[in-house]
């Protein structure tokens, strides 16, 4: 049987602690309630202050829990909320569209699909809650990368593979593609993941007017586009979709 690894049963401990007690608490209090040295304790509230877990007040040199676990926390929260408020639509969408949905959010620099719907019809089709696309070729990827800071960034570190002969790896002609999407407000991607599949995506914004996903379909390029381009009316659906997630998630209605 593995072994847990200490250090990592210590942080752990520290951050419970930080968060069941009183709102700051000392060194010594710490390395106290915990039975560890004051160096232990010492280096194990740097590198969690290092990762933003712990911040330290300047004043009385007391510890608390950091923004970084806020925004983990808040990660974890508005995946399941975004999910719950998307199932209407993305059945509507799917339905209006007849083609598969996806909903994606940000994981690992690439997308994460949290929600699939089938295209509505007799088809053998793979569920794919759980899948990873890339970032830099699918149209949900390209989406999250034009809004997101944190994807535009994760973006730059990944992996950018020549999927089929449309891909765009270069960044520069990527940032030029997001500046088109972010000038459109949706992004596709015309067999550049893979051949043969187009697909079209919107951002889903929270009441901060944060990006917290992305929505889009998927299917056959005849289907999907006209002459090479996504057809219009398939653009409207997604982003109409995109937009009622927005508002039930408290976004502004526009």
């Amino acid at each position: 049987m593995a072994r847990n690894i200490q250090s990592l049963e210590r942080a752990a401990a520290v951050l419970r602690l930080l968060a069941g007690g009183e709102r700051r608490l000392g060194l010594s209090d710490i390395a106290g309630a915990l039975g560890l040295a004051k160096g232990t304790a010492h280096g194990i509230l740097r590198t969690l202050q290092l990762e933003g877990f712990v911040e330290q007040d300047p004043a009385s040199g007391r510890y608390q829990l950091g923004a970084e676990l806020l925004r983990l926390g808040n990660s974890y929260l508005d995946v399941h909320e975004l999910r719950a408020r998307a199932l209407p639509w993305t059945d509507d969408l799917a339905r209006s569209s007849g083609e598969a949905v996806y909903l994606g959010v940000l994981h690992q620099q690439g997308v994460l699909i949290v929600h699939h719907v089938f295209r509505p019809d007799d088809s053998r089709q793979v569920l794919e809650i759980g899948a990873m696309q890339p970032l830099h070729s699918t149209a949900l990827g390209k989406v999250l990368a034009a809004y997101d800071p944190v994807a535009h960034a994760e973006l730059g570190d990944a992996e950018r593979s020549s999927l089929t002969p449309s891909t765009v790896t270069d960044l520069a002609e990527l940032e030029k593609v997001f500046d088109l999407i972010r000038a459109r407000g949706w992004g596709s991607d015309v067999e550049e993941t893979w051949e043969g599949v187009a697909g079209i995506a919107a951002p889903v914004h929270d009441r901060r007017r944060m990006p917290v996903g992305a929505v889009g379909i998927t299917g056959a390029v005849e289907r999907v586009c006209a002459s090479g381009e996504p057809r219009a009316e398939l653009v409207a659906a997604v982003r109409d979709c995109a937009r009622a997630v927005a508002r039930d998630l408290g976004g502004n209605r526009f």
